[in-house]
């Protein structure tokens, strides 16, 4: 028996975890590492699940090929020379745009795919790339590079110190933490409580966290930016602001105060469903120190999500609480640390059907199968997937799903052959998460405490590292061809880091190993991978500290609170102001503690407990629809129609109905067993491609016009 500690690669939350291996390399045992300096033994069923990941069976350990409409394992060489085959050319003809990438959610837990990945996009030098960060976060990265310059400096709530919290839109305790990463986030909270502090919670459903609070506002979905204005108007009428601190920093103070004077308790209460008396004390309860206000993907997907996103930060600023202990800070990561970079800029270029402007390098995945259904100069002829799988993940699913079949090539960078990678001609997999090395490059720059750790593989792989296959497929589309020097490539992108660093590279490492002692020496801790590689629970570099100013890296140097791209858009939130309640009903997602979005419903040890996949619906509006609990209902949007069990309960608000995203694992050609018998329904189906926060280009998933009706 062996035992490994490694850092958990499945959620944002990264726990430590003690695997426990026998003579055979067969996983016996994984349970929380009591000694991690972060997690401190915390694990959720998904950390537990690791090894039933690394021993699924549906895992792809060769290459497939499409061969008359089947796929067969080929070699890796017989792999890349059908990719070099096939997509030089269409490069060659149509220029770099007609080919597309997608990058998904677990390429971010995996270091290969993050630091190779944008080896590979650079050199493909296309303007069409997409992430489920347009069906996500982006309005957070859009807020934070317009307030402080660097749209991955966001502020994170200081757990450990705060005394007043105000969650909107979000359930850590389900979800783990996102865009915050907190090991443990049932018992930081709790020790919120034994500071004798508050937790309130808004969100249109009762959830997990909702019911752990103090208090709990059932909000109208899609009016949290309507809330918060009001927040903000309240302070600035009961001479609550308070940014002294931050003065000498701050930017647009005055006009943020104009801007909210239309959005009084009053003038909002009946658009959120919330009482104007309530509106008035949950602001003067954000009054005073160590409070905080967080927001998450209940206030980034919806019609306003960039408004929202930002008055988030507006109301810590207004408090005193930005950049302040307990309130929301910036952590300072021993990896490529916020702050020090060019100005945000956004709209370099435009997507070429619906004119949707660039935000950090992206376009929003909502009109990908508009650029590759619309004929011209430009059109979308080829994709590249890294670890996703859009056909369930995104808006008008159905609908890419059938733009996919019209493709000249696809390749998916995949272990799975899931409801995406199934449409692809070329399918790369890659080794189990114990097979290779981790490292949270990104999540370390959201931590609430500022640690590191380094996992080394655990186990050795049959299959080549995600850095190679990336390396690989960047000598094809450099025009090198498939037999590129995947050893000289990897010295190239060392020493393009080394210089930008300003440091000499370290002999006898390669790969992402190489990378990171780079970066950890270019960093603010004076600690380079061996150093990590000697403290196998982690290093601690202690709680988050004050960064302003040095983190702000805007044109003026300055937190620029009203910034001219978000409060162009304000406007049209106010216009909802004179618009009358509306009694439709709006559909809004949910998550589930064993689930991650939809990669990880082939495990069995995460299925169990019967079928998640209903639609909550309100007693009363079950009465008024002839709707009972166990039945089945169709939703119907403008986009589709699904049907679903339904869930009578008054854990939604009336007029919302919820059913769970990442399902709907029904379709032909895929090959993951546990997922086919346990399908669900993907939501997707009924989400509204059309439907987008304006300045980000943020897909709507929460709000959504449905109708519902008994089967």
């Amino acid at each position: 028996m062996t035992t490994a500690h490694v850092t958990c690669p499945l959620c944002e939350a990264t726990c430590g975890l003690e695997v426990t291996l026998d003579e055979n390399q067969q996983v016996t045992r994984v349970k929380g590492d009591e000694n991690d300096v972060f997690s401190k033994g915390y694990i959720c069923p998904k950390g537990a699940s690791l090894g039933a990941l690394h021993h699924d069976p549906d895992r792809l350990t060769a290459p497939l090929v499409k061969r008359d409409g089947e796929f067969v394992e080929v070699s890796w060489q017989e792999a890349y020379d059908e990719i070099d085959r096939r997509l030089p050319p269409i490069l060659e003809e149509h220029g770099r745009d007609a080919v597309a990438v997608y990058a998904g959610n677990p390429g971010v837990h995996n270091i290969a795919l993050t630091l190779y990945g944008r080896v590979l996009y650079k050199a493909l030098g296309t303007k069409n790339f997409y992430s489920a960060t347009s069906v996500d976060q982006m309005p957070k990265h859009y807020s934070s590079g317009t307030m402080f310059g660097d749209p991955l400096a966001i502020p994170v709530p200081d757990l450990d110190r705060t005394r007043h919290l105000l969650i909107l839109g979000a359930n850590p305790l389900v979800s783990n933490g996102s865009l915050m990463t907190a090991p443990d986030i049932r018992g930081r909270l709790r020790g919120i409580r034994e500071r004798g502090g508050k937790i309130v919670v808004v969100d249109p459903r009762r959830t997990r966290t909702a019911q752990f609070a103090d208090e709990h506002h059932a909000i109208r979905p899609g009016t949290d930016a309507l809330l918060l204005f009001a927040l903000v108007n309240v302070l600035f009428a009961e001479n609550r602001v308070r940014p002294e601190r931050l003065e000498a920093h701050l930017n647009g103070l005055d006009e943020v105060r104009e801007l909210a004077r239309p959005f009084t308790p009053e003038a909002v209460a009946a658009r959120t469903g919330i009482d104007a008396a309530d509106i008035r004390r949950m602001a003067l309860d954000l009054a005073t120190e160590n409070s905080v206000v967080y927001g998450r993907i209940g206030t980034t997907t919806q019609t306003f999500g960039t408004v929202a996103s930002w008055l988030v930060d507006v109301l810590n600023v207004l408090t005193g609480n930005l950049d302040e202990p307990g309130g929301a800070m910036f952590p300072l990561a021993a990896c490529q640390p916020t702050g020090n970079r060019r100005p945000f800029a956004v709209g370099r270029w435009h997507s070429r059907v619906r004119g949707y402007p660039e935000v950090v390098g992206e376009l929003p995945v909502a009109t990908l199968a508009d650029e590759i259904e619309t004929p011209g100069n430009g059109q979308v002829r080829a994709l590249i997937t890294v670890s996703g799988n859009p056909c369930l993940s995104t808006p008008n699913a159905g609908r890419l799903a059938e733009a996919l079949k019209k493709l000249d090539f696809m390749i998916s960078v995949d272990v799975y052959l899931n409801e995406t990678s199934r449409q692809a001609d070329v399918i790369l997999p890659g080794p189990s998460p114990l097979e290779r090395p981790h490292f949270d490059l990104a999540f370390y720059q959201l931590s609430v405490r500022n640690v590191a750790n380094w996992t080394p593989a655990t186990l050795p792989s049959k299959l080549p590292q995600e850095w190679e296959t990336m390396l690989r497929l960047t000598g094809i589309v450099t025009g090198q061809g498939p037999e590129a020097d995947v050893e000289a490539l990897d010295d190239f992108v060392a020493a393009d880091v080394a210089r930008r660093a300003k440091l000499e590279v370290t002999p006898g490492r390669t790969g992402p190993a190489r990378l990171v002692d780079l970066l950890l020496r270019a960093g603010p801790y004076d600690v380079t991978l061996a150093d990590l590689e000697a403290a196998p629970h982690g290093l601690d570099f202690g709680p988050l500290k004050p960064r302003i100013p040095e983190v702000l890296c805007t044109a003026s140097g300055r937190i620029e609170l009203a910034p001219e791209t978000i409060v162009a858009d304000v406007p049209r939130l106010r216009a909802e102001l004179a618009k009358p309640e509306d009694d439709g009903l709006v559909l809004i997602g949910r998550r589930h503690l064993s689930s991650n979005n939809s990669w990880m419903h082939n495990l069995a040890p995460l299925i169990r407990g019967g079928n998640r996949c209903t639609v909550l619906v309100h007693p009363a509006d079950a009465t008024r629809l002839g709707l009972t609990d166990g039945s089945l209902a169709s939703v119907t949007s403008r986009a589709g129609k699904l049907e679903v069990p339904v869930e009578v309960t008054d854990e939604v608000r009336q007029g919302v109905v919820s059913i769970p995203h990442g399902w709907g694992h029904d379709v032909d050609g895929s090959r993951t067993r546990v997922a086919s018998a346990n399908p669900g329904v993907n939501s997707n189906l009924v989400a509204d491609e059309t439907l987008l926060d304006v300045p980000s280009g943020t897909s709507v998933l929460n709000g959504i016009p449905v109708e519902v009706a008994p089967v």
